[in-house]
């Protein structure tokens, strides 16, 4: 089988060079056929050689990673990110289930992310990432998520709280049913905090679109379900929530 063509986009030139390299001692089905530095001459570049795998480095002098994805016309290869610490990337790299590498580039992170190139179809998790960028309304946004069994994809707006027990959690759907996550509660806290939801309680996250009121030591939901606010949330809980 032939070796996947992969394009390297990277604005430093001593990160491009280290990749490259790594690639090379680490991926014999992966062939670097060029990099570039720019988000114009990549575009030039897929437009012309259609490669199979793109390692796109998220901020570029010239456009962002997203910003690149949304001008190409179809996504026919996989994208791997790659990002220095920026915690707000990262943030939307786990909403979106998005492969990334956090520079710098460890090797057992890159052999885990040439793993999942090869057994993950992940083009249709792009779309939703580049829809979840041009979605102005927040509850209309869509959170990824891998299991076991396959990929959820929920609007936000589906999701009335989530539960966390030990190192899982459950989501709880606005239809009544539930679904179980090997992440734990911390994981989801941290991508949907600045989404409307609120840590009410080391055991609950949840969801303001489906509050209707705060009573006592419990947030009401429109369903009628009471969830705990600890009582060292409660200052903070009556303040986000009014």
């Amino acid at each position: 089988m032939k070796p996947a063509r992969a394009l390297i986009v990277e604005d430093n030139p001593f990160m491009a060079t280290v990749l490259h390299d790594m690639l090379l001692q680490h991926a014999a089905d992966i062939a670097v056929v060029d990099v570039v530095h720019t988000g114009a001459e990549a575009l030039e570049f897929i437009a012309a050689s259609k490669p199979n795998v793109v390692f796109l480095d998220i901020e570029l002098p010239d456009m962002t990673g997203f910003e690149l994805l949304q001008q190409v016309d179809e996504i026919s290869f996989k994208t791997v990110f790659t990002t220095s610490h920026s915690h707000y990337a990262i943030k939307a790299f786990r909403f979106n289930a998005l492969d990334y590498l956090v520079k710098p580039i460890q090797e057992t992170e890159l052999r885990e992310a040439i793993q999942r190139i090869g057994t993950t179809t992940q083009n249709a998790d792009v779309s939703i990432a580049l829809q979840n960028l041009g979605t102005k309304s927040v509850e209309e946004q869509k959170l990824v998520l891998p299991t076991q069994t396959g990929t959820l994809r929920f609007a936000l707006k589906q999701i009335t709280h989530i539960e966390g027990v030990r190192n899982y959690s459950y989501i709880y759907l606005s239809n009544g049913s539930r679904e179980l996550s090997s992440k734990n509660l911390a994981y989801f806290e941290d991508i949907l905090i600045d989404k409307g939801f609120f840590r009410s309680h080391r055991s609950y996250l949840v969801n303001k679109t489906h509050i209707e009121a705060l009573k006592g030591d419990n947030f009401v939901l429109k369903s009628g379900i009471e969830i705990p606010i600890s009582r060292r949330k409660k200052t903070e809980a009556n303040t986000w929530f009014y």
